[in-house]
């Protein structure tokens, strides 16, 4: 598909999911906000999750606000082989990848902004390498969650590992709460609009923590 071809045709999600890590442990760590997000959608659109087995992952399917049927997914894969249980929903329901869209973490980007991309590389994301890997592409929309890097000299790889894997602050928690709220805003958009159309609003907008 040329790239004017692939303008005029709306890209809107019908899968979306969020990357993260199972187990109690990893429950609030910046990591797992994918996670985090969709539970926003879960609750929002009020989707009840459950374990689905043949797909490896948590897994809800309802109606979105526009109207349109839509699924939530955390694979329960662990991150490096989150590609594994997304395969297995798009291979049953014959989802095309554009009809995928990733919520995931991104150190590269302060904590407060988001990033919505139509396609894009795994930027060394362990979640997205499997994704893209069992997908067989780059071509799907992608949310990025900005968690900001570890501060000082913690920057080197053990300091990294800490830092995703680590929890929120109190402070970091009330701000992440506002970009939940947001990225739910987003997601709307993208299923009532496009993600084209949305990539305006969330890619244009950052949070503050609050006062």
């Amino acid at each position: 598909m040329t790239e004017a071809v692939a303008k005029k045709t709306l890209v809107i999600p019908q899968l979306i999911v969020g990357l993260g890590n199972p187990e109690p442990k990893y429950d609030q760590t910046r990591h797992n906000i994918g996670f985090a997000a969709i539970d926003a959608l879960s609750r929002a659109w009020r989707i009840p999750l459950s374990e689905n087995r043949k797909f490896q992952g948590e897994y809800g399917e309802g109606f979105a606000p526009n109207g349109d049927k839509i699924r939530l997914l955390k694979p329960l894969t662990y991150m490096n082989r989150s590609g594994q249980s997304i395969q297995a929903v798009t291979s049953w329901y014959k989802l095309p990848p554009e009809m995928v869209m990733v919520i995931y973490d991104d150190m590269d980007l302060p904590m407060g902004k988001t990033r919505l991309r139509l396609s894009g590389s795994a930027g060394g994301h362990n979640g997205m390498k499997s994704t893209i890997s069992h997908l067989g592409t780059q071509n799907f929309p992608r949310l990025r969650i900005g968690i900001g890097r570890p501060k000082g000299a913690a920057n080197d790889d053990s300091g990294t590992i800490s830092h995703v894997l680590g929890k929120f602050s109190v402070a970091e928690n009330q701000l992440m709460s506002l970009v939940l709220q947001f990225i739910v805003e987003c997601t709307e958009i993208c299923l009532k609009q496009g993600v084209e159309k949305a990539m305006n609003v969330c890619n244009s907008r950052s949070f503050d923590f609050p006062e």
